[in-house]
Formats: C-alpha cells, sequence, structure tokens
C-alpha cells in the first residue's frame, strides 16, 4: 500500500500543474498568436527578458471610450501612428539631418554649399557664356586653306589633260604631213623595236606625254634615221607658269646614221650664234676639229642670225652649194643647226676620275635641229610648214654621200685625226701607266696567293725559285737597256 501512495503523490502533482500552465500559455496568446510556433521557438523566454521595458508600457493599450467618440479616436491614433512612423526615434529633423551632411564635407573642397542653404540667395559668381572664336566657327573662312589646295589640285588635273591632248594632236598633225614623204623615201617607216622582225608600224611611238619617236631605215646608204619630236611640256602647270616667265618653242631632232664608206671625213655645222657656240663647247668632235671661232655666213649669202663651223674651207664650199643654200635662207627662222661629222661621238665625256683610257667610239652621223614656229603657241597647220625642211635633210643626205675631199684636204683631214689621237694618248699615258701597274701588281697578288695555298712543300719551294728568276730576269733586261742606252748617248 505504501507503494501506491508513493506513486499517487507524483501524479497529484503533475495534475495540480496543469492548469496554470494553461492559464500562462492563455495570458501569453491573448492577441491570437499560434501557440504552436511559440512551442517550437526555444528562445521565446530570451526574447521576452530581452524586450525593452519602454517599449512593454507603449504597447499597452488606452482604455476604451464610448462607442460615440471611438471612430474619431481611431482616426486620431492611425495619424499619430503615421506620424510616429515617419519621424522614428534615432533620427532628427529633416533641416537639423541637412546641416549635419554639410558639416561633413570639406568647405575648401565643396565652394559654394554654405551658399546653397540659403534658397533665397543668389550666386556669387554668375554663368558667363563667351562666344567662340572666330577661327574655331564652322564657316567658310575657317577652309581657306584646304580649298586653295583643292583648287590647285583640279588645275593641275586639269592642265594635264589639257596639255597632253594638245602636245598629241600636234604630234599627229605632224606625222600626217610628212607620212607621204617618208614612205615615198624609206622602206620601214614607224618600227617600234618590239617585235624581233622589221614591221613597219606607220605610226608615232609616244615615250612619255610630251616626246614622240619615230624610226625609219631601208634606204640607200643610209642605216637608219631617227625623228624625235620634242614638244614642251604643256601637260605640267609649273613649267606652263616657268614659260610665262622664259617663253620656249617645241623642236623637231633628226638623226641620221649613214653607212662608214658613204661619208668622208670631215666635220661641218650651221646653225644659230647661240647655239653654235653651245655645241662648240658641248660636242667632242666640233671641239676638237673646229677649233675656231663660229664663222659669219654671209659669204654664201646666208642671214646674219647664223654662222658655220667648219674642219676646212673645202668642206664649206662643197656642203654650201644654191639648193642648200636656198633651204636655209629661205627658213632660217625654223633652223637651230645643222651638224654633219664622221666623228660623231656624242657630248663630252666628263669623269670625276678622269678620261677615259680609249677613244670613244665615233659614227657618221648627220643631226638636224628644227624649231616649230608659235613660241609655245603652236597650232596643227605650224607642223605642215616643217615639210620644205624634211625634203632638205633628204637633199642633205644624198649631197653628203657625193662630197668627196680632194688629195690636199684628205691628207689634211688624216692629219687632224693623228693629231686628236696622240694628244689623247698623251693625255692618258699617265692613266695607262697607273692601269698598267695595277694588273702587274694584281697578277703577282694572284701567284702569291697560289704558292701559299699550295700544300705540297716541295712544290711550293719549287714555284718560289721560278717566281725569283723571272724577276732576275727582268731586272737584268732592264739594266742591258740601260747600258744600250748610254752607248748610244756616247
Amino acid at each position: 500500500m505504501r507503494s501506491v501512495y508513493l506513486l499517487l503523490v507524483p501524479v497529484l502533482l503533475l495534475l495540480l500543474g496543469v492548469p496554470a500552465s494553461r492559464g500562462r500559455y492563455s495570458d501569453d496568446f491573448d492577441d491570437g498568436e499560434d501557440i504552436v510556433d511559440f512551442d517550437d521557438n526555444d528562445f521565446a523566454e530570451f526574447e521576452d527578458m530581452n524586450d525593452d521595458p519602454a517599449a512593454e508600457e507603449d504597447a499597452v493599450p488606452p482604455p476604451r471610450a464610448s462607442a460615440s467618440s471611438q471612430p474619431e479616436e481611431e482616426e486620431d491614433e492611425d495619424e499619430a501612428t503615421v506620424e510616429l512612423e515617419d519621424g522614428q526615434d534615432g533620427f532628427e529633423d529633416s533641416e537639423t539631418q541637412d546641416q549635419d551632411m554639410y558639416s561633413k564635407y570639406d568647405q575648401e573642397e565643396f565652394e559654394g554649399i554654405g551658399d546653397m542653404e540659403k534658397p533665397g540667395h543668389p550666386m556669387k559668381d554668375p554663368l558667363i557664356i563667351h562666344t567662340v572664336p572666330p577661327h574655331l566657327q564652322n564657316s567658310w573662312e575657317s577652309y581657306y586653306m584646304e580649298i586653295l589646295m583643292v583648287t590647285g589640285l583640279l588645275a593641275y588635273i586639269m592642265n594635264y589633260i589639257i596639255g597632253k591632248n594638245k602636245n598629241s594632236r600636234l604630234a599627229q598633225a605632224w606625222f600626217s604631213s610628212h607620212k607621204e614623204l617618208l614612205e615615198s623615201n624609206f622602206a620601214l617607216v614607224g618600227d617600234d623595236g618590239t617585235s624581233k622582225e622589221a614591221v613597219s608600224t606607220g605610226k608615232l611611238n609616244q615615250e612619255n606625254e610630251h616626246i614622240y619617236n619615230l624610226w625609219c631605215s631601208g634606204r640607200v646608204c643610209c642605216e637608219g634615221m631617227l625623228i624625235q619630236l620634242k614638244f614642251l611640256k604643256r601637260q605640267d602647270l609649273l613649267n606652263v607658269l616657268a614659260r610665262m616667265m622664259r617663253p620656249a618653242c617645241d623642236q623637231v631632232q633628226i638623226k641620221v646614221t649613214l653607212n662608214d664608206e658613204d661619208m668622208d671625213t670631215f666635220v661641218f655645222a650651221v646653225g644659230t650664234k647661240k647655239a653654235m657656240a653651245r655645241l662648240q663647247k658641248e660636242m667632242q668632235d666640233l671641239s676638237e676639229f673646229c677649233g675656231d671661232k663660229p664663222k659669219s655666213g654671209a659669204k654664201y649669202g646666208l642671214p646674219d642670225s647664223l654662222a658655220i663651223l667648219s674642219e676646212m674651207g673645202e668642206v664649206t664650199d662643197g656642203v654650201m652649194d644654191n639648193k642648200m643654200v636656198h633651204y636655209i635662207t629661205n627658213h632660217a627662222d625654223k633652223i637651230e643647226s645643222i651638224h654633219f661629222s664622221d666623228q660623231f661621238s656624242g657630248p663630252k665625256v666628263m669623269q670625276e676620275e678622269g678620261q677615259p683610257l680609249k677613244l670613244p667610239e665615233t659614227k657618221k652621223t648627220l643631226l638636224f635641229t628644227f624649231n616649230v614656229p608659235g613660241m609655245g603657241n603652236t597650232s596643227p597647220k605650224d607642223m605642215d610648214t616643217l615639210l620644205p625642211l624634211m625634203n632638205m635633210v633628204i637633199y642633205s643626205i644624198d649631197k653628203v654621200k657625193k662630197l668627196r675631199l680632194n688629195r690636199e684636204g684628205k691628207q689634211k683631214a688624216d692629219r687632224n685625226r693623228a693629231r686628236v689621237e696622240e694628244n689623247f694618248l698623251k693625255q692618258t699615258h699617265a692613266q695607262r701607266q697607273e692601269a698598267a701597274q695595277t694588273r702587274r701588281e694584281e697578277k703577282k697578288r694572284a701567284e702569291k696567293e697560289r704558292i701559299m695555298n699550295e700544300e705540297d712543300p716541295d712544290r711550293q719551294r719549287r714555284l718560289e725559285e721560278a717566281a725569283q728568276r723571272r724577276e732576275q730576269k727582268k731586272i737584268e733586261k732592264k739594266q742591258m737597256k740601260m747600258k744600250q742606252i748610254k752607248v748610244k748617248a756616247m
């Protein structure tokens, strides 16, 4: 029985505790909170202990009033609640908050913040709008340099097209007027040299915008004739502007190469005084065989503006016959120079290191230079006036072939050529000796290298002895020559 009583005591104690805990739970969850959630939260008691007692006092509901005043009090309570939310604890008024915020900034870094706090106060430095300088404005005056460059470029392009077309028209006009005469005297007219076999193309060969060439061949006593039309550089605007200050004219240059047996030995030239003085200085044959000053052609009825260079008087008398004088006199304004030479080698050779060691190769050549009328303002009709001069060229070829010097003139011409050759050898003697000495030194150097490269010592020794013997023989020969010269002198 005693054990039964002992079991009943805990049961009674448990029953006594159940109503008390149930009452506590009901008091804590008066607002309709979920009891189950509270039971699941193990830290609920600690949270209740940490709550601020002041907050609990604020959470106490106010005493209930009468039913008539209840709606008005609820509206006031809502407004109060909104005001409380707008101004929560720990925050100050907006003006105080702005002042605190501005006080945190550096006054030197943010200038004018103090003035911004006063909305009615104007700014100390008002905004100033500056006008844009004229050179930065988008106007035509800002692009005057570009406009000038574009205008100059367009002018250059237009002048290039116009000048090129005009030179082409002049060349075609000349060829049209001379084509019949050339085809009647030459078997081949207009070979461009592109094919292996000579083919007559019957047209001019354009070298560039202002130079046209025409090659003719297939005639008796003539290897060939090269006609070169040298027009002014009308396609170059700078050259056009330069000609305004210094006028010039177009030219036709004709070079006829004769066979060796179809021309005798003489040098002759006729032309303007200025051209003769220039050619005598520049051309190798005229400077060597025509040393005298240009002579006047009044003796033969030539105008005073022309002069003659000739190797001997007999040549002048033979070339200047009545028909030749007629051609030159009637077209003296178009003739720049006429040059016949069996020793033609071109202009003088100017070398910095010295004169050439060999005489230049010579060709028997006839040269003609004609000026086109118009002094730059040439028209296609002016090209037709050069046709009589081409007839003079054909006549000159036949004239030179028939011209032969007499015995005295031939001997004088041979002496002149021997004199020129001897003078050339004297002038180049020192250079030829230096060249020979250089060749001997190179030969000795090559021989020594061959001996040094020999691997067999015995053969190397024999080659050295042979070289010494050759040197000794040369020395002995020189000594014998010196003794013979001394004996002859005695």
